[in-house]
């Protein structure tokens, strides 16, 4: 539960740090709420790959699964994905 937790925080730092926007809680639909729209969509698969590397295959997306961060949570917690925060740090702004 703790693992879990921690990748909740991590989520909602994604959120914060990219979109630009504060989730309410990790139960918030960010779908039917409109948090995120279609481009954001695509760069939080982005974003999970990037920091999770949890990669998804388009014919394996669930949308029930990334509807709340408590979903995406799970789903990448069941992966086994990112066991190790430092594993999978963002690559935007780092030097070449």
């Amino acid at each position: 539960m703790a693992n879990r937790n921690a990748i909740i925080e991590r989520l909602g730092a994604v959120f914060t740090k990219n979109f630009h926007i504060e989730v309410p809680s990790p139960d918030t639909d960010l779908l039917e709420s409109g948090i995120l729209d279609s481009f954001q969509f695509v760069e939080l698969l982005l974003q999970l790959e990037q920091r999770f590397n949890l990669r998804i295959k388009i014919d394996d997306i669930d949308l029930e699964d990334l509807r709340t961060i408590a979903r995406i949570a799970r789903l990448v917690t069941a992966s086994g994905a990112a066991a190790d925060p430092s594993a999978a740090q963002p690559s935007a702004g780092a030097a070449s």
